[in-house]
């Protein structure tokens, strides 16, 4: 945990973002996984940690605007919990180590939640991602499923999402961290990466890795010959000569504080010919979108920057053609990179997704797109000091959307359709990197670079 007075000054700043009522914060409960008492590898909710600190299960965090107080609701372990488990600190030192002054039987929490409701006060809570949380707020207010999504409050979403996405420099210090252990993941990655391994040896050993050194992975480890298939989380494959790996892995430090970094590389350590021009392209790309992060501007604009090089660096190699601004314009490009170039990162590696992509990604000044592509992108809205963001161009050749579009003659007039079919093996390939931005521009976090361009990628794998 950061030091109690942070989360003091985090309750206090939420406080005087809501104007009056209630906050209510549930923390998350152990999920079995095959029976009641063999449960997933507990994730506390990310905000209930950034405003309250404790990573243990059942707990509710209530933030009281008008009476200037915060409670904690949780029951203290019994002597038969405390026999598998050892000894655990009660309910009120929890609060009291997050300066918290008051601790409360979890029952109790009904009581508050009528009086409330009965004095004509407003109960805020966000929207829940799991049917758990769901429930219990059903319970609390006596109101159906579907009315607990109607009534969460936009007013708390708002102000949860203005505290979150800037970053203070603790955070940024622990971000730092999981970047590093996400380093040693992705080269211990490609120091492996030989004709014959198992996919899944080498997502084992950087599972291993964030296991050994932080709380575990941030998210499902991409790690793939089939890098045309965005999320594939299938390990069943054996790496071959000539083809390419990519692995999306990232890493949670003890914090809980997420990486997320992408690299694709050449089974064996050398790129072909043809997989050197596209990569390179991409690379091109990459750096062309971290040089146009800056505080002012959007997040879309960067990203349809980044899109412009890409179909500029694709006609080049014969894969589009005509005007290149119509093309991107008209989503050509799309074909090839059907997704937004990042999203936010911090206590999730899709930070705060769960109280509403849109909410998080944009605002009244910029709104969602429905074009195919550029709909994907999660983050869109004007850049400030303190986001941290990722960005992850990719170029794909899936074959699926290839015949779609040429069956469909969709912008015939931008693809050429018969240099592109000859592409339908050839996989897909992306790379990321964790961007903080700066008072005047950007900063990829992580006090070591996962090498990246074709030079540093050949020659840390040939060593």
């Amino acid at each position: 945990m950061f030091d109690k007075d942070v989360y003091v000054e985090r309750r206090n700043r939420l406080r005087s973002k809501v104007k009056s009522g209630i906050i209510i914060l549930p923390g998350n409960s152990e999920a079995p996984y095959n029976y009641p008492s063999n449960t997933y590898r507990f994730r506390q909710d990310s905000t209930f940690l950034y405003y309250f600190g404790l990573n243990h299960a059942d707990m509710v965090g209530v933030i009281d605007i008008d009476a200037d107080t915060d409670c904690l609701y949780g029951n203290d372990y019994s002597i038969d919990d405390i026999i598998w488990m050892g000894n655990q600190p009660t309910v009120s030192e929890l609060a009291a180590s997050v300066g918290v002054g008051s601790a409360y039987p979890l029952r109790e929490l009904a009581a508050l939640v009528s009086n409330t409701v009965a004095s004509g006060r407003k109960v805020h809570f966000l929207t829940p991602y799991r049917a758990d949380t769901s429930a219990l707020l059903e319970r609390l207010l006596g109101i159906s499923r579907e009315a607990v999504l109607l009534y969460a409050s936009r007013e708390l979403t708002e102000a949860v999402i203005s505290m979150r996405e800037i970053k203070s420099a603790e955070e940024i210090e622990e971000i730092e961290k999981a970047c590093e252990i996400g380093y040693q993941m992705h080269t211990t990655a490609m120091r492996m990466c030989h004709e014959g391994v198992s996919e899944r040896e080498i997502a084992g050993a950087v599972e291993g890795i964030a296991l050994s050194r932080g709380a575990g992975v941030s998210f499902h480890t991409i790690l793939t010959q089939n890098g045309q298939t965005l999320h594939n989380h299938n390990h069943d494959g054996v790496l071959e000569k000539g083809r390419l790996m990519l692995m999306d892995a990232g890493a949670e430090n003890v914090l809980n504080y997420c990486s997320d970094n992408t690299r694709t590389v050449p089974v064996g350590g050398v790129f072909t010919p043809l997989q050197k021009d596209i990569y390179s392209l991409l690379v091109s790309v990459f750096e062309h979108g971290i040089e146009s992060i800056k505080p002012g501007v959007t997040y879309m604009s960067v990203h349809l920057s980044a899109c412009r090089r890409m179909a500029e660096g694709l006609k080049e190699l014969g894969f589009m053609k005509g005007d290149v601004d119509e093309a991107v314009a008209a989503g050509a490009h799309a074909l090839f990179m059907p997704h937004g170039l990042g999203h936010q990162m911090g206590l999730d590696v899709h930070d705060m997704e769960g109280l509403g992509e849109t909410f998080v990604g944009y605002d009244s000044q910029t709104e969602r797109s429905q074009q195919f592509g550029l709909a994907s992108l999660r983050m869109g809205k004007t850049l400030r000091k303190g986001h941290v963001i990722t960005c992850e161009p990719g170029i794909y050749f899936i074959p699926a959307l290839l015949d779609k579009w040429e069956r469909e003659h969709i912008n015939s007039s931008f693809i050429n359709y018969d240099k592109v079919r000859s592409m339908a093996t050839f996989g897909g390939m992306r790379v990321e990197d964790d961007i903080l931005v700066t008072e005047t521009g950007r900063r990829v976090l992580g006090g070591r670079r996962i090498p990246y361009t074709v030079e540093q990628i050949e020659d840390y794998m040939g060593r």
